[in-house]
């Protein structure tokens, strides 16, 4: 038996659940959030096996600080002592072109994640201040690396090139990475025992950020997501794709500064923009209900933006075997999953209304007779780096028992 913590480290937040795996069935011990690091009010939450919530406010100043309180936790309640846990898994933000898959992480591996912090300035840097703690913190313990971009280093030249100088790329590396790869990997595998088959599938991971995946064989084929998180489908506050000149436009006849351009493109856009000041999609729902026409019109912007992806997606493919939504919107919105079925009945799309409506949505919400199916997967990113970190546990113990 193995027991394996995973940790998202956030630029305030450090999110944590702990595995207990025995014959490749995973159990999660307990799962929590160390919340507001480095503000006022930091505390940790914790929910620990379904039984009860504990909550401890604490002076948290850093990421070692917050690690150092779960690893106490853990250790009053569920370890022993530290031997007891095998690897520490992280889901880091980018691998560049270095990783096309989870790595356990020595010197070298470290030196090409500091490499990767330029192309993740925004988020990059909290992912590896998790890592170093826990190597301060337990030095001797393996520690495994899952990149967000990892999955994506399928896709071909052809998707992953932008049109422009290609210097750009050679020596700058500026092309299409794509995010969301551990949550699409997730679908990819999940969709496969749903239908039996590595099939063509097109998933789409809606939430506060999103993204969409075109999945063949299991293989990412294209991306919505490009050099950073902000291209694509329109978010939460990001405006998503739009013509590159309209930022040096504004810039020029506006006076604003890059900082203030990204501010406007990824803090105030997207369905905010479009709403009039709303970036919940609960809340936008609910105001459209009560006659809110910006509200109603972001709305109908978010699902276009989502099945005129699709549709370019499903022509990727050549076909599709099954829709899959997944993250908080694709999960609950029971509005949004039928308003894009609707739209894509030419597809042979044929939902089960009632299903859908079911909270939470049983995984296949589309009728017998849907040549197209439709599932509803939860996300679940930590279970995939702890499965990908458990399976190379397995291969070093392979390789040590070779020796």
């Amino acid at each position: 038996m193995e027991k394996i913590l995973v940790l998202n480290s956030g630029s305030t937040s450090v999110k944590f659940q702990l595995f207990k795996v025995d014959n490749n069935n995973f159990e999660v011990i307990t799962k929590g959030l160390v919340d507001r690091i480095g503000l006022e009010g930091s505390k940790i939450i914790v929910k620990a096996d379904n039984e009860h919530d504990f909550t401890m406010e604490s002076s948290i100043k850093d990421h070692k600080d917050a690690i150092k309180i779960v690893l106490d936790y853990l250790l009053k309640k569920h370890l022993k002592n530290t031997d007891e846990l095998s690897a520490v898994g992280h889901r880091m933000g980018h691998g560049g072109e270095y990783f096309d898959k989870s790595v356990i992480i020595d010197k070298d591996v470290m030196e090409k994640i500091y490499d990767t912090i330029p192309l993740i300035p925004l988020h990059g840097p909290a992912f590896v201040h998790g890592l170093e703690a826990v190597t301060e913190l337990l030095p001797n313990k393996m520690q495994v690396a899952t990149f967000d971009t990892a999955f994506h280093q399928t896709m071909p030249k052809e998707a992953y090139m932008y049109a422009i100088p290609s210097e750009l790329y050679t020596e700058h590396k500026i092309r299409r990475y794509g995010f969301h790869g551990t949550s699409h990997n997730y679908i990819a595998h999940k969709s496969e025992e749903l239908l039996g088959f590595k099939g063509k599938v097109i998933s789409c991971h809606l939430g506060g950020g999103g993204s969409i995946c075109a999945i063949d064989n299991g293989k990412s084929m294209d991306t919505t997501m490009g050099y950073t998180p902000s291209a694509g489908i329109i978010m939460s506050t990001r405006s998503g794709d739009m013509d590159p000149y309209i930022p040096l436009h504004i810039m020029k006849t506006q006076n604003k500064t890059p900082d203030e351009i990204n501010t406007m493109f990824n803090k105030q856009s997207g369905m905010y923009g479009l709403s009039g000041g709303h970036s919940d999609m609960r809340d936008i729902i609910e105001q459209a209900e009560l006659g809110d026409e910006k509200c109603a019109f972001a709305i109908e912007a978010y699902v276009y933006s989502l099945i005129k992806t699709i549709g370019s997606y499903v022509a990727v493919l050549g076909g599709l075997d099954a829709l899959v939504f997944t993250g908080g919107i694709g999960e609950n919105g029971s509005i949004i999953r039928k308003k894009v079925c609707d739209k894509l009945k030419y597809l042979e799309i044929d939902l089960d209304e009632d299903a859908n409506n079911i909270r939470p949505a049983p995984l296949n919400i589309s009728n017998n007779n849907s040549k197209v199916k439709v599932f509803v997967i939860p996300a679940n990113e930590e279970l995939m780096i702890a499965t990908e970190t458990y399976e190379l546990i397995e291969e070093l113990s392979k390789e040590e028992i070779a020796v």
